[in-house]
């Protein structure tokens, strides 16, 4: 372990040393070479390097300086993710005094990465737009595509505030009003920005401009190594600075956000051995180190198992290809040319179907049309990932898949688009375009690795829960290092609203908590 340890830290260390040599030509302090989600009011800002794909956060964002930091707040939030964020936005705004921890040279984490959109239900623009949707509705698909195993008190409470926390986006000027499918929904319920942009990026820079204007300090390279207690209630933390500088810093609350365990190899084949050599799709920072310290203050876990591998990612730069592109017309093609599943199924079934292939991977085909509606083609573009033809049959030669059959397939779903009848496999969605504007384009992808749906136990206040039930007095968490939510199988739209929806909710309920001390 302590040589995997040292590898860790070298790795983190590379990619500060990576970051500070393409950055602005700024002048260093003790966090330079960093972007973050705040920017104290009264601070000296510096701009920030430019994102890297490893750990890419806001492309201008600011971090405050740590000669800035004091040794008490009234919130500690742990983790600059979108659950974070949106914590210590809420936090503020009820009066508190919160503070953001990250241990990465950057802001963002997962949520950076994120593709597709936010899933919500009885939303003002799907209202605007004529779809119709309902919180029943929302929450029986996801229980189904969870196989009735979510914790059903939490989903409930995830459903029906989602439409909400679009509205709260929107308030705050994060506007998802651009709407599409993923896989195992029946209505168009993934909210995404306006011009079809894959979210992550859109809503971590919003997010950190908020936490900017706010004037919420965030301090990157700020290691939590552990959650401390006195008498029963937890009151601080300490945070390692630099990989050096080791402080224990008091609050009357701590907030947990550190997102889930996806990078953590040992973690990952500890509970599913089947999963060991996968690539993984998570940034390096998801470590597990919330659930660690979490389980150490008498934190309980539940679903640590349940690990969702993604049908559809870049192998050699372990890059998610976001469902957005199923959900607006792509379909999935072997090395034989031929479709072989229903693509917007649920992400486990489309998963089994790739892997009962002989060569465990396959093409997602798609055409001009697609391109134009889900701008993150565009940067997988720019990364190499996408093959061209000008014809069905061009972009066969250049796949090196029989040309003639690709037609075949081409021409069968294009007839069963307006047919509005997928004989072959049942498809229902994402049919409203078929696939006939060229050029034609193609990606190579496979499983990965993507999404813990395991993690600590918590409440619909965001409680953190012990092995009693009983909620551990002023710990909060929210997001991928929480379990239960999403069951056995996550559906693809609902991390992006669950970190927005219990973000809020755990910023809220810490405030009301540490206002009643």
């Amino acid at each position: 372990m302590k040589k995997k340890t040292a590898a860790a830290l070298l790795l983190v260390l590379s990619v500060i040393l990576i970051i500070a040599g393409c950055g602005n030509n700024s002048s260093n302090t003790s966090n330079s070479a960093s972007e973050s989600k705040s920017k104290n009011s009264t601070a000296t800002a510096t701009n920030a390097p430019k994102e890297t794909e490893a750990v890419s956060g806001a492309s201008e964002a600011s971090y405050t300086p740590l000669d800035q930091l004091k040794d008490n707040y009234d919130i500690i939030i742990v983790g600059a993710g979108g659950a974070g964020m949106s914590a210590a936005l809420e936090a503020k705004a009820k009066g508190m005094n919160p503070v953001i921890f990250e241990k990465m040279p950057v802001a963002g984490g997962n949520t950076t990465k994120s593709s597709s959109g936010m899933n919500a239900s009885e939303t003002k623009f799907q209202k605007e737009q004529g779809i119709e949707d309902s919180n029943d509705l929302f929450y029986e698909e996801t229980l189904k595509g969870g196989h009735d195993t979510n914790d059903k008190e939490m989903l409930r409470f995830f459903v029906d505030n989602s439409a909400s926390a679009i509205d709260w986006l929107d308030s705050i000027g994060i506007r998802l009003n651009n709407i599409t499918i993923t896989g195992g929904m029946n209505e168009k319920r993934t909210h995404r920005p306006e011009d079809g942009s894959a979210v992550g990026q859109y809503l971590v820079k919003g997010l950190v401009q908020n936490v900017q204007d706010q004037g919420i300090p965030l301090f990157v390279n700020a290691d939590v190594k552990e959650i401390t207690q006195q008498e029963g209630k937890v009151n601080g933390v300490k945070v390692l600075f630099n990989q050096a500088d080791e402080k224990t810093i008091t609050a009357a609350a701590v907030v947990v956000t550190t997102g889930g365990f996806g990078a953590n190899t040992d973690m990952i084949t500890e509970v599913r051995p089947d999963l060991e050599g996968y690539v993984t799709t998570n940034q390096i920072g998801s470590t597990g180190d919330g659930i660690k310290m979490i389980e150490k203050v008498g934190g309980t876990t539940v679903d640590m198992d349940q690990i969702q591998v993604h049908p559809t990612v870049q192998q050699e730069k372990s890059y998610l290809i976001g469902e957005a592109v199923r959900g607006e017309g792509a379909i999935l093609v072997s090395s034989e040319a031929k479709r072989f599943t229903n693509e917007l199924d649920t992400r486990d079934k489309v998963t089994a179907a790739i892997n009962t292939l002989a060569e465990k991977s396959a093409y997602l085909v798609f055409d001009s049309g697609v391109k134009s509606r889900v701008k993150a083609i565009e940067q997988y573009e720019k990364m190499g990932f996408v093959i061209q033809g000008d014809t069905p049959q061009a972009l066969a030669e250049a796949m090196k898949v029989p040309a003639d059959q690709l037609k075949t397939t081409v021409d069968t779903w294009n007839s069963a688009v307006k047919n509005k009848q997928d004989s072959e496999f049942g498809r229902t969605t994402g049919m409203d375009n078929d696939l006939s504007a060229g050029p034609y384009y193609a990606i190579k992808i496979g499983p990965g690795v993507h999404y813990t749906m395991g993690g600590v136990k918590i409440n619909t206040n965001t409680e953190v829960l012990d092995k009693d039930g009983h909620p551990i007095t002023g710990l909060f968490a929210a997001g991928e290092v929480t379990g239960g939510l999403h069951g056995q199988n996550r559906i693809g739209g609902n991390s992006v609203a669950e970190i927005i929806i219990f973000g809020r909710q755990a910023g809220i309920k810490s405030a009301e908590f540490v206002k009643a001390q």
